[in-house]
């Protein structure tokens, strides 16, 4: 069986999803799991990336769970084909390891989130509806992993490059190592509306939609200082 479609006519009110997963299994939890939600609706099932790509521009749906490791075309991959397509589906990685040649590349690829297999049944839902949002989700473990990864390459821009100034530099580095508004205040000494103004303006200045897509966009870029 090479894919399953579930569509009949997909509900305009519900958050429309693919699932995507090698493993009948996983399919048939994740699937069980999402049809106990009133506002998502389950339009299809692929076992591997290409079959994704091909449901993914046929069914339009609003967000794919991505599996990373399949056959015949890996999540990556497929993912960077989904994005390819231009439409407004969001990709949410969902795989079992954080592995160093999975997690940045698959967000490079153009995964709005990066979840492990484990995330409880109320974050899935909350990264799915999020996702739908265009907002980014990332598991803590997946935080950690792309900060190690970007100790060991070298910065790809400058703040000063994207005309920031030295104290949003210094709240762009605090925001992606996950510290929050309160705790960004306390160690530059300022108060916590300043804070919440130097994001508004990193947000606009640097393009990104919400908090979580601010840090990826600044370990993506380098941006982060190494300490």
């Amino acid at each position: 069986m090479l894919e399953q479609d579930l569509t009949r006519a997909a509900d305009a009110t519900c958050i429309s999803v693919l699932i995507v997963d090698d493993h009948p299994i996983v399919r048939q939890g994740l699937r069980t799991l999402l049809e106990l939600q009133d506002d998502i609706q389950v339009v299809g099932e692929a076992v591997n990336g290409k079959t994704a790509v091909e449901m993914a521009a046929r069914l339009k749906p609003d967000v794919v769970l991505m599996d990373l490791v399949m056959p015949e075309v890996d999540g990556i991959s497929a993912t960077r084909q989904i994005s390819a397509l231009k439409q407004s589906t969001q990709v949410i990685a969902l795989t079992s390891f954080v592995e160093d040649d999975k997690v940045i590349p698959a967000i490079q690829a153009g995964a709005v989130s990066f979840l492990l297999k484990d995330v409880s049944p109320n974050d899935l839902m909350d990264a799915i509806r999020a996702a739908h949002h265009g907002e980014a989700r990332l598991h803590p473990q997946v935080m950690r992993k792309l900060m190690e990864q970007v100790a060991a390459q070298p910065a790809a821009a400058s703040p000063a490059a994207l005309d920031l100034t030295q104290r949003e530099s210094e709240v762009l580095t605090l925001v992606a190592e996950g510290l929050s508004n309160r705790e960004i205040a306390v160690k530059l000494v300022i108060s916590e509306k300043t804070v919440k103004t130097h994001i508004s303006s990193l947000l606009s200045k640097l393009d990104q939609g919400d908090r979580t897509r601010l840090a990826i966009f600044a370990i993506k870029k380098g941006l982060v200082a190494q300490r």
